[in-house]
C-alpha cells in the first residue's frame, strides 16, 4: 500500500508542477500567476477542491502522443468565497498553451453541469492560446459545448469571467456570454481575428493591446465590465463583485451589515444641485451621499459615461444602480448608454437585485449618426429591460426628465413602483428653450425684440411646467421631498417591497429589440 501511496503522491506533485520550473518562470516575468496561484488568490485559504486532476487528452496526432499534459491544460474544481460555494476553471497557460481540446473542454463541462445542479456562481479564469489546432474539430465541439452551458445557465445562476491573457477567435463567446468580464491591462486581450490575420487581409496594423487590450474593451467597445491592474487586483475584484450576488436566481443577494444608520440624512444633497439648469454636477456625489457608505461598485465605469451602473448597499441591501451623469453628454441617452443600463436592468432582475434609478436626463441624443446607428432600436432595449423588470423599481428625478427619455427611466408608467422628485425637477416634453421655440414661434418671429420676449417665455414655461408638482398632481410622482430625505424613504420603500411579487404574462421569451 505504501508504494501506491507513494506512487499517487509523486503523480499528484507531477500534476501540480504545470508545464514545468522554466515555463512557470516565463509565466511570472510576463507578469502573470500560474493557474494555481489563481485560484490561491481567489478561494477561501484551504477551500478548493479539485477534479479531473489526472485528466489528460487522447489525441495521437502531430506529435500529440509524446505531449506531457498535466491535468490538460486547465485545473477543475469547487470552493468558497467568504464562505460561499463557488465552482472555478482555472486555464493553464503554462501547459500547451492553454490550449483547449476535448479533454480540457470536458473538464469546464463538468464544472459547470455541476455548478448548475449546486445552484452555485461559476467563475472561469480564462488564459489561452485558443482552440487546440493538434485536435481539429473535437476542440471546436469542445467551445461549442460550453457556449451551449452558458446559455443554458444565463440567469440562473452568475457567471464571471477574468481574461488573465490571451483570449482569441471563437474562445472570446464563452465570457461574451457570461454576466461579467474583468480584464488586466497590459497581460489580457480578446479579439475575433488577431493582428497578424487583420495585417494580411485588411492591410490594417494594429497591435495585441490597441486592437483588443484591456483598455479598449472597457471604454470603446463594452466588452469588459472591469479592468484590474494585475491578476492580484483582479482576482480581489471578483470577491468583492460575488458579495453583491446570490447564488442563484432562486436566492436573495446578501445582506451585509455596513453599521451605516438607515435614519441619516446629508444636508449637503440639499445644495447639490446648481441653480443654473444647464450647470453639471456629479451624479456619484449624489449616489455616495444617499447609499450605505463605501458600497458603490461602479459597473463598466469607463464606457458610456454619461449613464452609470453599478451595485451598492441600502440598509444592507444589495441594490442596482442606474443614473445619468450630468457631466458627460449632459446626461443624455444615446445607443452606447442604453444598452448599457439595458444589459445591468436585465441582470439584476435575473437575480432578484432591486433597481435604483437616479434621473436627469435631457432627452436622446440627437443626430444623423445616432439615427443611422440605431437609436430607436436601442434605446428600446431600455424601455424594454425596464418594462418587463419585477424586482422592486425605486426612482427619483434629482432634475430633468424630459420627452420619451421620461418614460423610459423607471417612469411610474413603466411599473415604477416608488417615484420621488426633488423640487429641481423639471418633468415636461421638453426643455423650455425647445418648447417655447415650438409652442410660440410665429410670435416669436413677429416680436420686436425677439430675445426679451424668449426669455419671458421660458421664465414663464418654466414656472408652469418645468417642475414635479403637475406630474404629482397626477400621481405620476409618489412624493416630492427633501434631497436629504431620499436615504430614508428609499430604504423604507426597498423593506415595503420585499415582498413584491408580480407574474409577467406567461410565454416563452420576449423578443427584445436586439
Amino acid at each position: 500500500m505504501s508504494d501506491r501511496l507513494d506512487d499517487l503522491r509523486r503523480r499528484r506533485e507531477r500534476v501540480k508542477a504545470l508545464g514545468g520550473a522554466e515555463r512557470v518562470e516565463r509565466q511570472h516575468e510576463a507578469g502573470k500567476l500560474t493557474a494555481r496561484e489563481r485560484l490561491d488568490h481567489l478561494l477561501d485559504p484551504g477551500s478548493f477542491s479539485e477534479s479531473g486532476m489526472f485528466v489528460t487528452h487522447r489525441a495521437r496526432e502531430f506529435g500529440m502522443d509524446q505531449a506531457d499534459a498535466p491535468a490538460d491544460g486547465v485545473i477543475t474544481g469547487y470552493g468558497t468565497i467568504d464562505g460561499r460555494l463557488v465552482f472555478v476553471f482555472s486555464q493553464d497557460f503554462t501547459v500547451l498553451g492553454g490550449s483547449l481540446g476535448e479533454a480540457h473542454a470536458g473538464k469546464i463541462i463538468k464544472v459547470m453541469d455541476a455548478a448548475l445542479r449546486a445552484g452555485a456562481p461559476v467563475i472561469g479564469l480564462n488564459d489561452s492560446g485558443g482552440a487546440r489546432i493538434q485536435e481539429g474539430v473535437a476542440s471546436l465541439g469542445g467551445y461549442a459545448d460550453i457556449f451551449l452551458r452558458n446559455t443554458l445557465a444565463s440567469g440562473v445562476i452568475p457567471q464571471i469571467s477574468a481574461v488573465l491573457g490571451p483570449c482569441a477567435g471563437g474562445a472570446v463567446y464563452s465570457p461574451a456570454i457570461t454576466d461579467f468580464i474583468v480584464m488586466v491591462r497590459k497581460t489580457s486581450y480578446m479579439f475575433v481575428t488577431g493582428p497578424q490575420v487583420l495585417k494580411a487581409v485588411t492591410r490594417e496594423d494594429v497591435g495585441f493591446e490597441e486592437l483588443g487590450g484591456a483598455d479598449v474593451h472597457s471604454s470603446r467597445s463594452g466588452v469588459a465590465h472591469f479592468v484590474a491592474a494585475d491578476d492580484f487586483e483582479c482576482l480581489q475584484l471578483i470577491r468583492g463583485l460575488l458579495s453583491y450576488l446570490p447564488q442563484n436566481n432562486l436566492d436573495d443577494p446578501p445582506r451585509v451589515e455596513t453599521g451605516d444608520d438607515p435614519a441619516r440624512m446629508d444636508a449637503e444633497l440639499d445644495r447639490i444641485i446648481p441653480d443654473d439648469p444647464t450647470k453639471p454636477y456629479d451624479m456619484h456625489e449624489v449616489i455616495r451621499r444617499i447609499i450605505d457608505a463605501e458600497s458603490f461598485l461602479e459597473v463598466h465605469a469607463h464606457y458610456a459615461q454619461n449613464l452609470l451602473v453599478g451595485f451598492a448597499r441600502l440598509g444592507g441591501h444589495t441594490v442596482g444602480i442606474i443614473a445619468q451623469q450630468p457631466g458627460v453628454l449632459a446626461g443624455v441617452l444615446d445607443i452606447a448608454s442604453a444598452t448599457k443600463g439595458a444589459r445591468f436592468i436585465r441582470f439584476c432582475d435575473a437575480f432578484n437585485i432591486p433597481l435604483i434609478t437616479f434621473v436627469d436626463v435631457p432627452g436622446f441624443l440627437p443626430g444623423v449618426e445616432q439615427e443611422h446607428g440605431g437609436i430607436i432600436r436601442h434605446g428600446a432595449k431600455l424601455l424594454f429591460a425596464y418594462c418587463e423588470a419585477t424586482v422592486p423599481k425605486l426612482a427619483v428625478i434629482t432634475r430633468k426628465a424630459y420627452g420619451g427619455a421620461y418614460d423610459v427611466m423607471s417612469s411610474k408608467h413603466v411599473g415604477g413602483d416608488l417615484n420621488l422628485a426633488w423640487p429641481t425637477a423639471e418633468i415636461a416634453v421638453m426643455g423650455p428653450e425647445g418648447a417655447i421655440e415650438i409652442v410660440f414661434r410665429r410670435e416669436l418671429s413677429d416680436a420686436k425684440d425677439p430675445d426679451a420676449l424668449r426669455a419671458q417665455l421660458v421664465s414663464e414655461y418654466r414656472a408652469q411646467f418645468a417642475n414635479p408638482y403637475v406630474a404629482a398632481s397626477r400621481g405620476y410622482i409618489d412624493d416630492v421631498i427633501a434631497p436629504r430625505e431620499t436615504r430614508p424613504r428609499l430604504i423604507s420603500a426597498l423593506r415595503a417591497l420585499a415582498t413584491k411579487r408580480v407574474a409577467n404574462p406567461k410565454k416563452k421569451h420576449g423578443n427584445i429589440p436586439l
